[in-house]
This record gives structure tokens, C-alpha cells and sequence, in this order.
């Protein structure tokens, strides 16, 4: 993105903006890069942060509201010739992190 700011942090320890994190899952990683995450994802609101992994991301949004308009718009998008997966991410009950297809645990 030109003049994108975005780091590679999703800001996993805050639990205030968990709410605010979308995974996308079944991402082609050998074809889609960081770059293209970014373009896709900042249509609907000021990314924050974006991390990039073999098979999948995660956008880390400004606030809920741009999480929950990414998941809706995106979810089932071919790209790269595979249908992506997206989820926001929540607090669940014990204060740690759910939601999302999460292969390893870890964001960045």
C-alpha cells in the first residue's frame, strides 16, 4: 500500500483489541504477499498491523467495526486460486484469545 504504516504487529497481548484482529486462513502465501494482504484488508478501515505466515494472516484493524466488515466482505474470496477463510478474532471466557482457525497459536 502506498504510504501503508502497517508493521508486522497484531498486538496479540492486548485484549482490548482482540476484537479488532481478523485471521484469514487458507491464504497461498507462495503467491499472495504481505503487500497484497494489506491492499485487500484496508478497504474496510485502517489496518494497524498485518502478519504474514505460510498458509495464513492476520489484520490487525484500528477497531472492531473494520474487523467485523473485512470478515463479512472477504470471508469465501477466491485468491490465488483458493478460497480464503476468514474470522474475527475474541476474548474468550478465561480472558485468552478464541475464534479464529488458529493452526499454531501465535500471531506474529
Amino acid at each position: 500500500i502506498s504510504g501503508c504504516t502497517c508493521g508486522n504487529i497484531t498486538n496479540k497481548n492486548d485484549p482490548k483489541s482482540i476484537n479488532s484482529r481478523v485471521f484469514i486462513g487458507n491464504l497461498n502465501t507462495a503467491v499472495v504477499k504481505k503487500s497484497d494482504v494489506e491492499t485487500i484488508f484496508s478497504k474496510y478501515g485502517r489496518v494497524v498491523g498485518c502478519s504474514v505466515h505460510k498458509g495464513y494472516a492476520f489484520v490487525q484493524y484500528s477497531n472492531e467495526r473494520h474487523a467485523r466488515a473485512a470478515v463479512l466482505g472477504e470471508n469465501g474470496r477466491v485468491l490465488a486460486g483458493q478460497s480464503l477463510g476468514e474470522s474475527q478474532m475474541e476474548r474468550g471466557r478465561d480472558g485468552g484469545s478464541e475464534g479464529g482457525r488458529n493452526p499454531r497459536g501465535d500471531w506474529d
